[in-house]
């Protein structure tokens, strides 16, 4: 028969289950060991209790003066008695021997019985105390668990600051605080140089635009320049738009504050529409697919995508475009 393999089963376990039953064991072990000792120490003195000879001659008729007699005199008393009276004696002797035996066995069995029912009660207090004991034990992981969860919804700016003793846990949440702190340091390294970065771009975007819009606002500017100069303006706009959601991932710790209804799949045709792919067929198959966030983000990240296929696809390869409301994205 196969032995339970205990281990797997307490894998289950939360960690308050098993302090709790780790506290509830350690009870009942120690009150199993207390009665256990309580039991060998009252059966050693009860067996150093023996009848006495001497109470049972002075308690035969009346020529005791005493309601016990010692050794010497019960033995007086023995020989002043007849054969039959000495017998009577005997039997009487051997009859409180075995109600001596048969009451210290009894005694014994109370004692374990009621032993077992108190032990029963010490190991259902001690259940119910340690689980007290490990939910108050474990309620500064809660609170690091909790600060956690928030930290990776939101922002890297809030801290568990634990108080109370300078204990484990008060080490554990101290020097998480600390990677946090690093963290946020980091982080806003980067969104100051990203908010830099392209704050310093705008500048010459703006200047190109103005120089644009003054070239084509000549009226004597030939065809080919205004068409030149308004798709210039285009891509001029497109960086435009790209710089200004870098500026808005910047100021929004790298998330979307404001989304706003966007339609994939003219996402994705927009940057199908700009797409250069010279030996490499791309096919598309697009239908509406609505969801909420940045458009130029967004615009950016599609564009990354085919960008990246076709720019490491094989000569004369293809690449694929679906954009569907159901199933997974692919390209």
């Amino acid at each position: 028969m196969k032995k339970p393999d205990f281990s797997k089963i307490s894998r289950g376990w939360t960690f308050r289950v098993r302090l709790t039953a780790l506290y509830g064991a350690s009870f009942l072990l120690a009150g199993a060991i207390l009665l256990g000792l309580t039991y060998l120490l009252l059966a050693a003195a009860l067996e150093k209790q023996e009848v006495k000879p001497g109470i049972v001659y002075a308690n035969v008729d009346g020529r005791a003066t005493k309601p016990q007699l010692d050794d010497k005199a019960a033995e007086a008393l023995k020989k002043q008695m007849s054969a039959a009276e000495q017998a009577e004696v005997d039997h009487k002797l051997d009859l409180a021997k075995q109600v001596q035996i048969d009451l210290r066995a009894q005694t014994l069995r109370s004692l374990l019985q009621w032993g077992a029912l108190a032990l029963v009660g010490v190991a259902l207090a001690g259940v119910w105390l340690g689980w007290l004991a490990a939910g108050r034990t474990l309620r500064p992981l809660k609170q690091i668990t909790a600060t956690a969860r928030r930290v990776a919804d939101r922002s890297l700016h809030e801290r568990i600051a634990l108080g109370g003793p300078r204990d484990e846990l008060r080490e554990l949440a101290d020097t998480f605080d600390d990677m946090l702190e690093r963290l946020d340091r980091s982080f806003d390294g980067q969104r100051r140089f990203v908010a830099n970065a392209s704050h310093e771009l705008r500048t010459p975007l703006a200047i190109n635009r103005t120089l644009l819009e003054v070239a084509l606002g000549q009226p004597d500017a030939p065809q080919q320049l205004r068409q030149l100069g308004t798709t210039l303006l285009e891509v001029n706009a497109r960086h435009e738009r790209l710089i200004d959601g870098l500026l808005t991932m910047a100021r929004s710790e790298q998330a979307v504050v404001d989304p706003v209804p966007v339609d994939l799949a003219d996402v994705a045709g927009s940057v199908l529409d700009q797409t250069r792919a010279p030996g490499v067929e791309v096919r598309h198959q697009l239908q509406p697919a609505c969801t909420s966030g940045d458009p130029v983000l967004l615009e950016r990240l599609t564009q990354n995508l085919v960008d990246n296929a076709v720019r490491y696809n094989a000569t004369g390869g293809w690449v694929q475009v679906t954009c569907t409301s159901e199933g997974r994205a692919r390209g």
